[in-house]
């Protein structure tokens, strides 16, 4: 979210690189989400750890509409269906 709304108010220079939060939130927001990815891949399985990161766009959907008001199309919940029939089917492979 944070870096959307940032990209907007965004300047190529350092006055704007320094004042704009929203950039600067959105950034800290992905490194956390990074640190906690390359946590996951120490300790757990990949076949379970990608499913759980395409589950993401799901969100991602959804806050965008939230936030942005960005339409939600038959196309979109026809790929959000997709993503969850296919981590589904990861899901069954592992027992």
């Amino acid at each position: 979210m944070g870096l959307k709304a940032g990209a907007h108010r965004l300047e190529f220079n350092l006055k704007g690189l320094v004042t704009n939060w929203e950039l600067g939130l959105g950034i800290a927001g992905y490194l956390v989400s990074w640190l906690f990815f390359v946590q996951g891949l120490r300790q757990g399985d990949l076949s379970v750890l990608y499913p759980m990161v395409s589950l993401g766009y799901v969100w991602t959907m959804f806050w965008s509409k939230l936030f942005f008001g960005e339409p939600l199309t038959k196309g979109k919940f026809f790929g959000l269906g997709l993503i969850l029939v296919g981590c589904g089917l990861l899901g069954l492979g592992t027992r």
